[in-house]
């Protein structure tokens, strides 16, 4: 582990435990009342650090510990009240940037939206009451809207007692963006996503000989999201509400998210039981899944994150535990690596990497170890790897009409990662893939458009690099303000302290880094906290 240190220290930057606000939440049995404190005191119910080094590196950090003497819902509201009080400058931001005018030109479908998630909740509500004592699952589904409660009491300054009673329309909200990309189609909102919309890339790499496993992934997203913080939670629930329980498996992950949401997002996670998950999205092109989205009956993406997070000790049983009430919202390609089956040198294990696919009403798993002992790299590119997926989602018809840019084997980034992963043989050069974008010189990268080539044909896409007066076959390909946005990586040695390289910001080397005052959306879309130059070095973050 030394050697291991010693190599971080001098490749990247480690981010350092200097100019960090602390906090903690106690709790008065006596009152029942929540006291916020500005330092980390005796007997603290949740206690949290955070540092904001968003101009420095690209990010913020924030880590949220609870007290396992105290019951599971006082944990989960004051592990909430603590990072809302010590993040919400930053959350303010992030809400001005991205939420506050969500619903200002979609008012109708804003009223049709809040009604299907309040009826969502008080499904839920129903559930938690009369199952949570005895059923482990809704009990975690509970805790999840205890945290979101206390976030919300935490920004403002106050704190009152745990519920699940939350404003649909408040937090909740940033924690259903990815939900949304779906619920806009089903409630007929009237400005949706471009078609070919691209959300991430992700690779598992067998480096030769079985000597380590990497695990990458970076987020695509618009990039007002920026505002980013990399969390490691710790909570000390429980496997049940009965005294003397075990504590969860998944007590504690670290992830890359943003303010007010209490998952990754994105997703990338780190998990004490052993597991790492990434996701990309593969999208629903298919209309008549939709009749499956439905307020009652289902529990939403973020939500079934979390549980099959804190829950599951093995790929079979992460992809067990999230398919339960699919909600068909946020329908992604899931990959769930099981780092205790991984022993450098030696040959791979069977339930070492499992694959899920959702879609409304339909989900596909299966543990694909083979596949990756006979190429050694598993990609994930926006395509289901499933064929009964990709031609229920649609993608059979829309790659008969627009070509091989919407098939599995052929998609740019396909090509890329069949290419280039060969050459990966330590982090510096995962990094560069991961990172990979030289549009205007690779063929890969070529498509029917003038000029002939697209920067969302890369690993990391710059769609901002696109001209905004050229041709697209479709609008994906075009220009837009979004792109990865930024990168993170494990391997077998970092794992072992739920560590990762991260790398904020927009892929640059060879391309210009981005800048908002250079751009022509800097007038055009918010970015209330943003720095002005995106141009950042890799952080692997030291947790306290």
């Amino acid at each position: 582990m030394r050697l291991i240190y010693v190599l971080i220290s001098v490749l990247f930057t480690v981010a350092s435990c200097s100019n960090v606000k602390n906090a903690s939440v106690t709790y008065d049995e006596k009152s029942g009342r929540f006291t916020i404190h500005d330092t980390i005191v005796d007997k603290a119910v949740a206690y949290a650090s955070f540092k904001d080094e968003i101009f420095v590196n690209g990010w913020s950090f924030l880590e949220v510990n609870s007290n396992g003497k105290y019951a599971d819902s006082l944990q989960s509201y004051a592990a909430g009240v603590v990072e809302g009080y010590l993040t919400s400058s930053l959350l303010t931001k992030h809400w001005s940037n991205i939420a506050a005018d969500y619903c200002d030109a979609e008012l109708d479908y804003c009223e049709r939206l809040k009604d299907f998630l309040q009826e969502n909740l008080d499904f839920i509500n129903s559930n938690i009451e009369n199952r949570r004592q005895h059923d482990i699952y809704w009990h975690q589904i509970a805790l999840t809207l205890e945290q979101l409660h206390g976030l919300e009491d935490g920004i403002r300054n106050q704190t009152s007692k745990p519920s699940t009673d939350v404003n649909v329309m408040g937090l909740m909200f940033l924690n259903i963006m990815g939900d949304l990309e779906d619920l806009e189609v089903v409630l007929n909102k009237s400005a949706q996503k471009v078609f070919g919309y691209g959300s991430c890339s992700g690779l598992v790499k067998v480096l030769p000989g079985n000597k380590d496993i990497y695990f990458a992934q970076d987020t695509w997203s618009p990039f007002n999201t920026m505002l980013r913080i990399l969390k490691k939670y710790s909570f000390k629930f429980h496997t049940s509400m009965q005294e003397g329980a075990p504590i969860i498996p998944g007590h504690t992950v670290t992830f890359s998210s943003q303010p007010g949401v209490i998952y990754s997002g994105d997703d990338f996670y780190l998990i004490s039981s052993g597991l790492a998950a990434i996701e990309t999205t593969i999208g629903n092109g298919n209309s008549s899944l939709w009749k499956f989205v439905t307020p009652k009956g289902t529990i939403l993406d973020y939500q079934r994150n979390i549980v099959a997070n804190r829950l599951a000790v093995t790929g079979a049983q992460w992809t067990e535990l999230f398919g339960i009430m699919n909600s068909g919202t946020y329908n992604n390609q899931w990959i769930v690596l099981d780092y205790k089956k991984f022993l450098p040198g030696q040959p791979l294990q069977d339930g070492l990497l499992w694959v899920l696919e959702q879609l409304p009403g339909y989900l596909h798993s299966a543990d694909v170890t083979d596949l990756l002992r006979q190429q050694t790299y598993f990609p994930s590119y926006n395509v289901p790897y499933f064929e009964d997926v990709f031609n229920l989602s649609g993608g059979q018809a829309n790659a008969q009409k627009f070509g091989d840019w919407f098939t599995y084997d052929m998609n740019p980034r396909a090509q890329i990662f069949r290419r280039d992963h060969k050459k990966v043989t330590d982090l510096q050069s995962m990094m560069k893939l991961m990172r990979y974008n030289d549009y205007t010189h690779d063929p890969l990268s070529r498509c029917n458009c003038t000029p002939p080539y697209s920067a969302e044909n890369a690993i990391s896409a710059r769609s901002d690099l696109n001209p905004a007066n050229g041709t697209y076959p479709f609008g994906a390909l075009g220009h837009r303000q979004h792109g990865g946005t930024d990168m993170k990586l494990t391997s077998s040695q970092l794992f072992k302290n739920l560590q990762f390289v991260a790398i904020g910001g927009p892929t640059y080397d060879p391309l210009p880094p981005f800048q908002w005052s250079k751009s022509d959306f800097d007038k055009l879309v918010k970015h209330e906290g943003h720095p002005d130059l995106w141009k950042f070095e890799p952080v692997i973050h030291k947790w306290l």
